[in-house]
C-alpha cells in the first residue's frame, strides 16, 4: 500500500498541471496579436470566372467581402438591415451626445494600449512567484473590474431608474 502512495501522488500532481492552455489571458505572452489561422471564412471559397485582377476601387466594395460591416453586425447578433451609411442612427444620437458631452479623445486606443503595456510590465514581476502558472488575468485587472450590482445600487440611491437592470435575486 505504501509503495503505491508515491506513484499515485505523482500522477495527481501531473494531472493538476494539465489544462493550462489559456493564451488569451497569459500575461507572459510575447506574440504580437491574435492567431490569424483561427479565422474561418464566412462564405465558401469560389473560383472566379477570370483570374485577371480587377481595378482597385478605394473606398469601394471587395469581391471577397462585399458587405463587411453588415457581416460584422450579423455575426454579433444584430440586424443586417440596420446598417447605416456614414453616421449615427437617429435613435442613438441622444445617447452619443450624452456620452461625448465631456469630449472625445481620438487617440484613445493608442493611449489605452500604452497604459495596458505599462501595467503588464509592472505586474510581470508578480508572475515570478507563480511557479504553477495559475491564471493571473483576474488578479491583474481586479482594480479595473466593474461591479454591476454596486453601480445599480448607487444609481438607485440617486433615484435613477435603470429599466434594463436584471431582477434582484
Amino acid at each position: 500500500m505504501r509503495a503505491m502512495i508515491f506513484p499515485v501522488l505523482a500522477m495527481v500532481l501531473l494531472a493538476a498541471c494539465g489544462n493550462t492552455d489559456r493564451p488569451l489571458r497569459d500575461m507572459r505572452t510575447t506574440d504580437g496579436g491574435p492567431d490569424e489561422f483561427m479565422v474561418n471564412p464566412a462564405a465558401p471559397l469560389a473560383l472566379p470566372e477570370t483570374l485577371a485582377l480587377v481595378t482597385p476601387t478605394p473606398g469601394g466594395t471587395n469581391l471577397a467581402d462585399p458587405t463587411p460591416k453588415a457581416d460584422a453586425i450579423a455575426a454579433l447578433g444584430g440586424n443586417r438591415a440596420a446598417q447605416f451609411a456614414g453616421g449615427i442612427p437617429a435613435n442613438d444620437s441622444i445617447l452619443v451626445a450624452q456620452v461625448a458631452r465631456f469630449g472625445v479623445d481620438p487617440d484613445i486606443r493608442a493611449e489605452l494600449a500604452e497604459r495596458d503595456a505599462a501595467l503588464r510590465e509592472r505586474k510581470k514581476l508578480s508572475n515570478v512567484f507563480n511557479p504553477l502558472r495559475r491564471d493571473r488575468y483576474f488578479v491583474l485587472y481586479a482594480r479595473q473590474a466593474l461591479d454591476a450590482d454596486a453601480e445599480l445600487a448607487r444609481l438607485a440611491a440617486l433615484g435613477i431608474l435603470v429599466p434594463t437592470a436584471p431582477p434582484a435575486e
